[in-house]
């Protein structure tokens, strides 16, 4: 029987790298995003090697994410693996000058949505006493920087959101694990920047940072591992980057 991983915002970066990972293993997809024109690219391109179901979905509608995990074909309902890996930031201004609508929308979609799709996903997985959660968090979680606030807050509530996660799951046979990348080449700083592509790349320009696929094979690895390992977070960064001096603001 072929095993199926749900993969949230899996229309580009991450989630469409570990998408072709585990279609390579032979796995089920199901992939899920807001693009539907990316989503049949991507079962186009997926469908030689492994059956793929794809879901338009926003991850920040309660009912559509319920109705859709609800909805699903029998051959796909049984959920092995979910990887939450929807999420966005936007903007880099600090506290007092950010955009309420751009902390918002961080909170729907990276605290909310994952929320959402766990919870629809999850009593299967314990009704079975098999399955694992792979949450897509960040260092931003773990470390601040200028600039990041509502988004590493976000992050930091995807850490112990999945702490907690996996002491409700104790003795249920589902594991839990938080992945945390530090820089990392994808759409997603031109997403913060609002489209600003020549901003970006100037963000990646000489760091030989993370790629999509060093992602998709973390996400690989601590799935494929045997049952009784439970790998309860990993935080990874380029070679290129590591933890900035602390910060000592003097009186000019």
């Amino acid at each position: 029987m072929s095993k199926t991983i749900f993969i949230t915002g899996a229309t580009s970066g991450f989630g469409a790298a570990t998408a072709r990972r585990f279609a390579q293993g032979g796995w089920q997809i199901i992939a899920s995003g807001r693009r539907k024109e990316r989503l049949d690219a991507l079962a186009e391109e997926l469908s030689a090697h492994t059956a793929v179901h794809t879901m338009t979905l926003d991850v920040q509608d309660a009912e559509a994410v319920a109705d859709a995990v609800a909805q699903l074909p029998a051959a796909v309902a049984e959920i092995d693996i979910l990887v939450n890996n929807a999420g966005l930031a936007l903007g880099l201004e600090a506290s007092q000058e950010a955009n309420l609508d751009d902390w918002n929308q961080m909170i729907d979609t990276n605290i909310k949505g994952l929320l959402y799709v766990t919870r629809a996903v999850l009593p299967g997985m314990v009704q079975r006493r098999r399955g694992h959660v792979v949450n897509i968090g960040s260092i931003a979680g773990n470390w601040p920087y200028p600039g990041g606030n509502c988004y590493g807050a976000t992050k930091a509530f995807v850490q112990q959101f999945s702490r907690n996660l996996r002491t409700d799951l104790a003795g249920k046979g589902v594991r839990v694990t938080n992945i945390e990348p530090g820089l990392a080449e994808t759409e997603f700083s031109a997403v913060r920047f609002k489209g600003d592509q020549d901003k970006a790349d100037q963000l990646y320009e000489g760091a030989h940072p993370l790629t999509p696929e060093d992602i998709s094979e973390i996400v690989f690895w601590t799935t494929q591992l045997p049952a009784h390992v439970n790998i309860n977070a990993v935080e990874v960064m380029p070679t290129s980057q590591s933890w900035s001096a602390l910060t000592v603001s003097r009186d000019s």
